[in-house]
């Protein structure tokens, strides 16, 4: 059995998974984040109690995607949104809780290696080696697949596009750098520039349809310029790591013009004269990060 834990922002969802891949318990429960650090170290033991009690099944270890990440020379987690984790030893303190081994990543590669494995890229490019799972939503994430595995780097931080300089205009980031990308192509980086061009603050959910009926000009500046930056960012992905395939999750990779209005702008900043390189729609929507978890064991 291959258990695996999603640890989110909003909630914890676990799942244990059979070798050929069936699911045999997977439930959730809330994070409570805003109660501290040691509250979510229990709230994930709890959870982990419920499923054994549930299957009468016990974990010889568990994979466990989380925001952010491990520092190998510290073991310390970091670049964190889910910020109380920050600086914390998340891996020490679960092991010690629940006396189990635990297998920690972070959640774009847990999203990344299930959908490699079990979900889109099996289907529709079988025999892809090289996968980059892109996250665009709150955020922007990214984790790298080769070979079935995850490659993480040796800061832990490999396919973290998010956090690589695109454009001054960007303005300042969390991470306390200028122009990353999550600051131009994540929802609230796009909400907050439609709203400067507008002096409306509205959704992407409200944006989008503006755009598409085409008679708001701030609307269509603000998913142009989206169009514009993603298809820089990822062509520098592309050109540094030539991927097999790329997926598009989060809740903005479901917008359709992505895939036919900056997709094809992707070729203008090649070094290949063409893009041979597959986008990809995700299969396992919200159920990828928990699945890619217990790939993790």
């Amino acid at each position: 059995m291959h258990w695996g834990i999603d640890l989110g922002g909003t909630k914890i969802e676990g799942v244990i998974l059979a070798d050929d891949g069936s699911v045999v318990d997977r439930r959730r429960i809330a994070t409570e984040r805003e109660k501290g650090y040691q509250h979510i170290v229990g709230r994930i033991g709890l959870l982990v109690r419920e499923m054994q009690e549930a299957t009468g099944l016990i974990p010889e270890k568990i994979g466990i995607g989380t925001p952010g990440t491990i520092d190998p020379p510290t073991g310390l987690m970091k670049n964190s949104n889910t910020t109380v984790l920050n600086g914390q030893p998340l891996k020490i303190d679960l092991e010690a809780a629940m006396g189990i081994p635990v297998i920690l990543a972070n959640d774009a590669n847990c999203f990344a290696v299930a959908e490699a494995r079990m979900g889109c890229v099996p289907e529709a490019a079988p025999g892809a080696k090289v996968v980059f799972g892109v996250i665009l939503g709150t955020g922007t994430g990214g984790g790298l697949v080769v070979n079935g595995q995850v490659l993480a780097g040796a800061q832990g931080i490999g396919g973290e596009w998010g956090h690589m300089f695109l454009d001054n205009s960007g303005g300042y980031c969390y991470c306390g750098r200028v122009g990353c990308a999550e600051r131009i192509l994540a929802g609230p980086s796009l909400e907050k520039y439609y709203a400067n061009l507008s002096g409306r603050s509205l959704t992407m959910k409200e944006i989008v349809p503006r755009y598409r009926a085409g008679n708001d000009a701030a609307a269509t500046a603000t998913m142009e310029r989206w169009f514009h930056f993603f298809a820089k960012g990822i062509s520098t992905i592309i050109n540094v790591i030539d991927p097999d395939v790329v997926v598009l999750g989060g809740g903005l990779g479901n917008i359709e013009e992505l895939y036919t209005k900056a997709v094809p702008q992707v070729v203008d900043h090649l070094f290949n004269p063409r893009m041979d390189t597959v986008f990809l729609k995700p299969k396992l929507g919200d159920s990828a990060g928990v699945f890619g978890a217990a790939l993790l064991n």
